[in-house]
């Protein structure tokens, strides 16, 4: 089984895939190797990815390589972060996880104006008991002036 490695603080210059797979030549002809770059400018976004084909060699790889100047700059090198499977992009790295138990909405959008709340469940939020009687005398002034 392939071995992905992450291959950061590249230059974000004109770096193209034979000058990252110079630096690791040496490693052998199973290494293969990407440079991610931006759609709109084409320069290197300052990462890329190594493929080796087994564990052995990507951790000779990493103690090797990790810190290796490369045009002024030491490069970070390390396993890769598997991708999420709702990323269809290889340039997309993996988001950490948050501890946010809120679920999120699909196509991540906000809810329309004067869009109809569900009824609340039990555990909502309900409105501040010391300002309850506050809020009664507020929602009669407002029906009082709409009528």
């Amino acid at each position: 089984m392939s071995v992905r490695l992450y291959v950061g603080n590249l230059p974000k210059e004109e770096i193209n895939r034979d000058e990252l797979h110079a630096i690791f030549a040496e490693a052998g002809d199973s290494v293969s190797t990407k440079v991610i770059k931006d759609r709109k400018t084409g320069k290197c976004r300052g990462f890329g990815f190594v493929t080796v084909p087994t564990d052995e060699m990507a951790d000779e790889i990493i103690e090797k390589f990790n810190g290796h100047m490369f045009q002024d700059v030491a490069l970070k090198v390390e396993k890769a972060q598997p991708r999420s499977k709702s990323q269809g992009d290889e340039e997309q790295q993996q988001a950490p996880a948050s501890n946010n138990p809120a679920p999120r909405r699909a196509g991540n959008k906000k809810p329309r104006r004067g869009a109809q709340s569900q009824a609340p469940e039990a555990g909502a939020v309900q409105p501040d008991p010391r300002w309850a009687d506050q809020l009664a005398m507020l929602k009669e002034r407002l029906a009082a002036q709409s009528n």
